[in-house]
């Protein structure tokens, strides 16, 4: 990089000295307030540089505000290493000309860290070679509870705090955040109000506000839903699964606007909790704390609270004797191995379910290639012609019965005379009857009697053949000719 290609500014300390700021290479392009450059003057600082000089006087004013209130937690030691944890304003930066154009801060190596969503879910903390301990997770929830209740000591809010704007080295669990300009910033008898809030994250009573609006109460709320997701492998304490099929599918910031929380000691007219859910192995007071900070007209824990209660926490750890990774707080057990177990089953279920074959019409799928459907149609066309000629030689037999019906009853002539007509016209009614019925079934197994006009013609020939069997057997035919003469 030639030195012409280099950019320069003038550095304005807290303590009030000037420096002449040698500034390099991009790093970053940054979120919506500006892009990340590397300071050659200062290797292990950052350059911030604003997309909108317009707001030069306010960007001033307001990182003024910041290098003379800053947190005294900035950075932290965890063994022999050091980390910066608050990305806090150095110094500011302006132009030759007294813009204010940016701001320095201190490098965080962005290799080392990955964002907080990382670690949230266990197939993501896999991709990136993540520890699976659960106690790893436990003391992000802490140093990320502490850093919120260090900046609410100087009056100070995140208020866009979500975990896409959180940082986690991912070999320490040290927490680490970034873009401090946007956050809301006390002044003397003045706040510089935050830019942004995202949705998910944003407290039920600040739907009618505006985020220069929000304060302590926003971090407050944001900072628990983070702390569910971290000890709960990502579930939100607002998602759950609706009770009625028919109700409409709220968003996550809907069901915060209601107040539909299901993982409480009181169950929710809404939804019910995520099927995977492991809160109710939480400790009671983290679910105490949870509902008061997720409940109506309930006071919400502080930042401090929760860095106390998580720090009393690891006091009354134990370890799964089933995976050493896993830990729990009561005596319900570990939470972690009961939810596995629970995923196990399921995937087993569906493996099940999966390996079952697909049938369409008594058919498995696996057997519909052309060759077999070529063997289907040919079995369905001999069983076509076989059924035909069933049918054929019933309606031969049909034929021939009904024509000697009256030789095969002669020899019981006598038997069927002496019961009377009426008797006998009763008994011939129930017969024609059954025939009809039967002739109606017939079809649906024989394709040849689904003509219409055939089986009315064997209804007829069976009905007039049986009348002339009466008329014989009973010698009607000569009573009724010498009625007429």
């Amino acid at each position: 990089m030639s030195e012409t290609e280099f950019t320069y500014y003038n550095a304005i300390f807290s303590d009030g000295h000037f420096e002449r700021e040698k500034i390099g290479e991009l790093l970053n392009k940054g979120g919506a307030a500006g892009k990340i450059y590397k300071s050659i003057t200062h290797p292990q600082l950052v350059a911030k540089i604003f997309h909108d000089k317009s707001k030069s006087q306010t960007n001033r004013r307001k990182l003024e505000a910041m290098l003379v209130n800053r947190p005294n937690n900035t950075c932290c030691s965890h063994g022999e290493k050091q980390f910066i944890q608050i990305a806090w304003p150095e110094a500011v930066l302006e132009d030759d000309e007294g813009f204010c154009v940016g701001y320095l801060m201190p490098f965080i190596d962005t290799k080392e860290a990955v964002s907080l969503d990382h670690i949230m879910q266990k197939a993501v903390r896999k991709k990136m070679n993540i520890s699976e301990s659960y106690a790893n997770r436990l003391f992000a929830a802490y140093n990320l509870a502490y850093i919120v209740a260090s900046l609410h000591r100087c009056g100070h809010y995140i208020i866009d705090l979500k975990p896409s704007n959180l940082f986690l080295y991912k070999e320490d669990m040290i927490v680490a955040v970034f873009d401090c300009d946007g956050f809301s910033i006390k002044g003397d008898n003045i706040r510089y109000p935050a830019e942004f809030v995202s949705e998910e994250y944003i407290y039920p009573e600040g739907m009618s506000q505006s985020c220069e609006q929000m304060g302590e109460e926003q971090d407050k709320f944001a900072l628990a839903v983070i702390l569910f997701k971290l000890l709960n492998n990502g579930i939100h304490p607002f998602s759950g699964t609706p009770r009625k099929q028919t109700d409409e599918m709220l968003s996550i910031q809907s069901r915060i606007e209601n107040y539909n929380y299901a993982y409480g000691l009181w169950p929710d007219s809404y939804q019910s909790a995520h099927p995977y859910s492991m809160h109710e192995y939480f400790d009671k007071k983290t679910l105490n704390l949870f509902d008061r900070a997720f409940m109506q007209n309930q006071k919400r824990p502080t930042a401090k609270e929760w860095q106390e209660h998580l720090e009393e926490l690891f006091k009354q750890l134990k370890t799964c004797k089933n995976n050493s990774e896993h830990i729990y707080f009561t005596s319900k057990g570990c939470g972690i191995c009961a939810m596995e177990e629970k995923i196990k089953l399921k995937l087993q279920k569906i493996k099940d379910e999966s390996q079952k074959p697909i049938k369409i019409r008594g058919l498995e799928i696996s057997e519909l290639s052309d060759e077999k459907n070529k063997e289907i149609k040919k079995q369905k066309h001999l069983k076509f012609i076989k059924l035909n000629k069933i049918a054929l030689m019933g309606i031969v037999f049909y034929f021939v019965f009904f024509a000697a019906l009256t030789f095969i009853l002669k020899p019981y002539q006598d038997v069927i005379t002496s019961k009377g007509l009426f008797l006998q016209l009763l008994l011939i009614a129930v017969f024609v009857r059954l025939l009809y019925k039967l002739l109606k079934i017939l079809p649906q197994k024989l394709p040849l009697l689904k003509n219409d006009i055939l089986l009315n013609m064997l209804k007829i020939y069976a009905l007039i053949n049986i009348l002339i069997s009466f008329v014989i057997l009973n010698d009607l035919s000569f009573s009724i000719l010498s009625l007429v003469k």
